[in-house]
Parts: structure tokens; sequence; C-alpha cells
């Protein structure tokens, strides 16, 4: 009995009906929720990732959507239910205007033949959705990760003929191999020739006796597996990897989909990331900005020396050329840019006030061009 599972909507937070974009912003919340990278030794947690993982696999994809939302569980395992339809699914159901028009005017292939697929014809294999979490370091230099995932592959033991070991498909009795019946009817117009899918094979044109007990005669399983990936230097949040093959195995001889990587990068204590350049404040005393310093700043390499100016205005930005985020497949780096704070010294003792106080005694306008400008602007506001 097939296992039951939640709602795929349910599990995503969402309404029926949700779109593209619902779906995918609501993924990326969850799956960074729930990561087991983030949530360490946390048994519900892992689960809830791995049932958000599935269900955003078939809530992304438009068909296998389509088929969800008409069909349930149904329609998107392969292992549900599996001796009904022998495995073969939802994705053989078709229907045919030709044969609709042979209804009425006769013939199988009066309307341009037939446009049925061919449900043994090569198909590919649905794209898989995983995601990782980096932190600032492994996203700024690239890394290589283990990442988990379920897949739906070929059954190891029937090698996805759905037969158990020792058999072989048969050739449908019913439609001889085509896929395909043909009947006659009388109608007031006369016999007319309708053409349909068969009823027994479901249009491939064999049928499995004895079916695989392995997969149930569906010729596929879900199974878990681990696929290391390199990430390359300068991903950035938000951003997918794209895996090519290693997705969902194909049907029929049919390529394997792909393994879609959603990148989530743990914020930095120091560094802001914004575009390619690295954002950081650097906090200096009153003494480094007026008389100048030499400070060590930090930088994705380590610390490293610069020398303040003399007169460095709190809010100035100070520019380290190449000392961003590497630009992904690309040549060169973006920049590291300092915003300037001025810090006040708090709980002075009596001998460091007068010294400020004598200080202060000893400048005058000339020394604060920002406070001489704001006072003559007030003065003249007041004398208009």
């Amino acid at each position: 009995m097939a296992e039951t599972k939640r709602d795929y909507y349910e599990v995503l937070g969402l309404q029926k009906g949700a779109s593209d974009d619902e779906i995918k912003k609501a993924y990326r919340q969850m799956a960074k929720k729930y990561h087991p990278d983030l949530n360490p030794g946390d048994k519900e947690a892992e689960a809830r990732f791995k049932e958000v993982n599935e269900a955003y696999e078939v809530l992304s994809d438009p068909q296998k959507k389509a088929r969800y939302d008409q069909y349930g569980q149904a329609g998107v395992d392969p292992n549900f239910g599996a001796g009904g339809y022998q495995g073969y699914g939802f994705d053989n159901i078709d229907i045919d205007l030709g044969d609709i028009f042979s209804s009425f005017f006769g013939g199988g292939g009066g309307f341009g033949g037939s446009r049925r697929q061919n449900a043994n014809a090569p198909r590919r294999g649905g794209d898989v959705t995983a995601s990782v979490v980096l932190s600032f370091d492994e996203s700024a230099f690239g890394c290589k990760k283990q990442v988990p995932v379920h897949i739906i592959d070929t059954c190891p033991d029937c090698k996805g003929s759905g037969a158990a070991k020792g058999t072989a498909p048969q050739t449908c009795p019913q439609c001889g191999g085509s896929g395909q019946e043909r009947r006659q009817q009388r109608t007031p117009f006369g016999v007319v020739q309708t053409q349909t899918v068969c009823s027994r094979c479901h249009g491939r044109g064999q049928v499995i006796e004895k079916p695989c007990p392995t997969c149930s005669g569906s010729g596929q399983v879900r199974k878990p597996t681990t696929i290391g990936i390199n990430i390359p230097a300068g991903i950035d949040d938000g951003q997918v990897i794209t895996i090519r093959g290693k997705g969902n195995a194909g049907q029929n001889g049919g390529p394997a989909g792909d393994l879609q990587v959603q990148v989530s990068v743990r914020p930095h204590p120091l560094f802001e990331r914004r575009g390619n350049d690295i954002w950081c404040e650097l906090p200096l005393t009153f003494s480094q900005a007026a008389l100048g310093a030499e400070v060590s700043v930090p930088t994705l390499e380590g610390k490293v020396p610069f020398t303040v100016k003399e007169g460095t205005q709190p809010g100035e930005t100070i520019r380290l050329k190449g000392k961003g985020f590497p630009f992904v497949n690309g040549r060169g780096r973006g920049d590291e840019i300092f915003r300037v704070t001025i810090e006040v010294p708090r709980n002075l003792t009596s001998e460091q006030k007068r010294i400020l106080k004598d200080f202060e005694s000893t400048t005058g306008e000339h020394n604060y061009q920002k406070r001489k400008g704001f006072f003559d602007k007030l003065k003249d506001m007041f004398n208009s």
C-alpha cells in the first residue's frame, strides 16, 4: 500500500493554485529553515527538509504539478498503486483530435494522421531540486559539497523493464503490439471506425504478466543518494547551480533530468555583500581620524595594513580595489568598501576631560568646516 504523504501545498505553506513565484519563494524559505546544516542533529528538521524538497520537485515542474493537481499523489509517484496501471502512470493517457473527427467521418488518418505520442518513445527524466548552505568564505572562494537528494532511478533488478527476473514483457494480445485499438461502430451515418489507446496495455504494446517485486512493475524506484558538486567562487545567496544529467532517470532509454541546487549563504559578522563588492564598517577613534593613523583592516584573505589619512570624516568611504568577490565564471573581482565611523569616548576621567577642554579652547571655526557651514546657513535663514 502506498505511503500516505502530506499535501505538497500544505508542506510549503501554500494554497492550491499558487503561482510559480510563490512556490519558489516558499521553497527557499522552508529549505533554509529546515536545512540540516542549520539544524545539526535535529531529525525532525531533517525529515521536514526532505519533505520540502520532494514537494518542490513536483510543484516546480509544470507537467508534474498538473498531474498532481488532478490526481494527487497517484499522478506523480511511480510506486503509487503500481498494480492498477502496471506502473505506466498518467503520461500515457492520450487524447487525439483525429479520433474525434474519425468518429464523424470514418477512417483512422483522415485528419492529418494520428498525433498520438508513442508510449515507447524515449522520455527525459524529471529535474530534481536540492539546497546547500554555505559559509560566507565558501561562497567567496568556492568549495566542494556533498548534497543528499532523493531521485527516481532505473530499477536495478528489472533494468527498467518492469518484469520480474527471468521474465520479460509480452506482446499485448489485445492490440497485437500496436498500442492502439480499432473499433467499428454502426451509426445513422453508416459504419465508422475509431482508433483509441489500447485499454489493456495503455499504448505500450506490451503487458507484464509477472511484475518486478522491487518496483511493482513501474521499472523505476525512488532512492536516496549523495551527489558531489563543485561550488564556483563568487556564488551568491539565492543562485541556482544546475548539474546536468544528475536528476531522475529517463524512460525507454531517454536521458536523465538535471539536478537544480539552490544556494543559501550564511551572513558574516563583519562583511555585507552588495553585488560583487563587500561593505564593512571601520570604527576609528577621534585621534585616529583627526591625526591619521596606521590601522589593520579585515579582508577575505585576512588583515592588511592601511593608512588612514589626516582629517578623515565620519561617513567617508574607503575603497580597496580587487578585494571583493570574484565574478562567477569570469575574470576580476569586486572591491571592498569601508564606511568610516568615529566612536566618541565614554567614562572619561577628570584628567581626560581637562585635556579635552584645553584642546577645545584652542580650536576655532576654521577647524570645523561643517559646523561653520551649518551656522552660516542658520544665520541666513533667520536674517531672511
